[in-house]
């Protein structure tokens, strides 16, 4: 429980954030069509659980439940194997040469 402000009763986390989103979370989106095993070769459906980057999004983000995170993870490192999906996406930012290590090429001994 947070702190104590002066004499009147401790101030909660909840209260200081606002109204708040208030009620339920939306329910998955493979439970709301009664989806039972996520399907690796359906690589469009599986699109839009990975990032620009190519890492696959949290279930903050997804707004899927536990079983159904886990099995969209499985689905996406299998699709990845067999070539089905990228391991990363080359279409962000190009800056060149990554030199952020120190330039340990031409170093002499």
């Amino acid at each position: 429980m947070a702190k104590a402000r002066g004499r009147g009763k401790p101030v909660r986390r909840r209260d200081k954030k606002g109204a708040g989103s208030g009620g339920r979370r939306k329910p998955c989106q493979h439970c709301r069509d009664k989806v039972e095993q996520v399907d690796y070769k359906d690589v469009a459906s599986l699109r839009k659980f990975i990032s620009e980057k190519g890492k696959i999004r949290s279930r903050r983000i997804t707004g899927s439940c536990r079983r159904h995170q886990v099995q969209i993870a499985r689905a996406v490192k299998r699709a990845r194997e067999l070539a089905l999906l990228p391991y990363v996406n080359e279409g962000g930012r190009d800056d060149g040469p990554r030199r952020d290590r120190g330039d340990r090429g031409d170093r002499e001994r």
